[in-house]
């Protein structure tokens, strides 16, 4: 079956552009780029990929527009602005021409303040980016989710995708709170789901595919099949895992399910949310 990969990375590697690429992470401090990709999604049927920041500057937009120019599969790119920045629509109307982007993100786990996302110049920046037709990632952790509950009331017509699954702890089999905060924030429409980043979240070396089923279920209930996207977070995701495996946890999940959920996961809902 065809696949989209809504969720991957590419960086020319430098330690001051990647601060979050610490020691216990050494195997990312490498280049990583499309050549070394496209092998891995042909040997699993991916046919296209959505490029997200990884760095939180402007010239990451351009480097990945760049990218995605000259490797058709690139579908899509999400990229980084200053929502809070007063020159915010100048810089929204500069990037009009360029098709690839879709939408932005900001690396919100990393902020001290989990209500960061309800600052109010930050609120006012997402009303610009929706306004002019971006979706946003929300890359949060499970403590942050109550900001993004109150932010996704606040923007009934925005198009939000949660990263991650909101990044539960896997490796302590943590669900109960975190599924409470899923399950309110699949009530809302305008909200969708990214499958990825789950390795990452288990125990590194000794995980079973079996250990994602309980947030798989959580998700798949809280969003349903329409609002379920895959990605597989390379190249974070070989801290735990090849491609082909994060591919298989899924595919092992969604063995026996309908062929039109599982093309809906695997294809067209990345389509459809990113407009690609």
């Amino acid at each position: 079956m065809e696949k989209i990969d809504s969720h991957q990375h590419f960086w020319h590697y430098e330690s001051k552009r990647y601060p979050w690429i610490e020691e216990d992470l050494e195997l990312l401090a490498n280049d990583f780029l499309p050549d070394q990709l496209h092998s891995l999604m042909q040997a699993n049927q991916v046919v296209g990929t959505v490029a997200v920041q990884a760095a939180p500057d402007e010239a990451e937009n351009q480097f990945l527009l760049d990218l995605a120019e000259k490797f058709p599969f690139i579908l899509g790119v999400v990229g980084w602005i200053d929502l809070t920045s007063d020159h915010l629509t100048d810089r929204l109307h500069a990037y009009q021409p360029f098709s690839k982007l879709k939408g932005f993100r900001h690396l919100l786990q990393d902020e001290t303040d989990p209500n960061f996302i309800l600052k109010p110049a930050f609120q006012r920046g997402l009303a610009k980016i929706f306004e002019a037709g971006y979706s946003y990632d929300l890359l949060v952790f499970p403590h942050q989710l109550d900001g993004v509950l109150q932010t996704v009331k606040n923007f009934s017509k925005g198009r939000f995708v949660l990263d991650h699954l909101a990044k539960p702890s896997i490796q302590k089999q943590e669900l109960s709170s975190w599924k409470d905060k899923i399950t309110e924030l699949g009530r809302y429409p305008q909200v969708s789901c990214k499958v990825s980043g789950m390795v990452t979240e288990a125990d590194w070396q000794n995980w079973e595919k079996s250990d994602f089923y309980p947030y798989l279920d959580v998700v798949m209930e809280a969003f349903g099949e329409d609002r379920i996207l895959f990605g597989s977070d390379w190249p974070v995701c070989t801290l735990a895992a090849s491609y082909g495996e994060v591919c298989g946890i899924l595919e092992s999940y969604l063995q026996g399910k309908p062929e039109g959920l599982q093309h809906n996961v695997w294809y067209e809902n990345a389509r459809r949310f990113y407009r690609l």
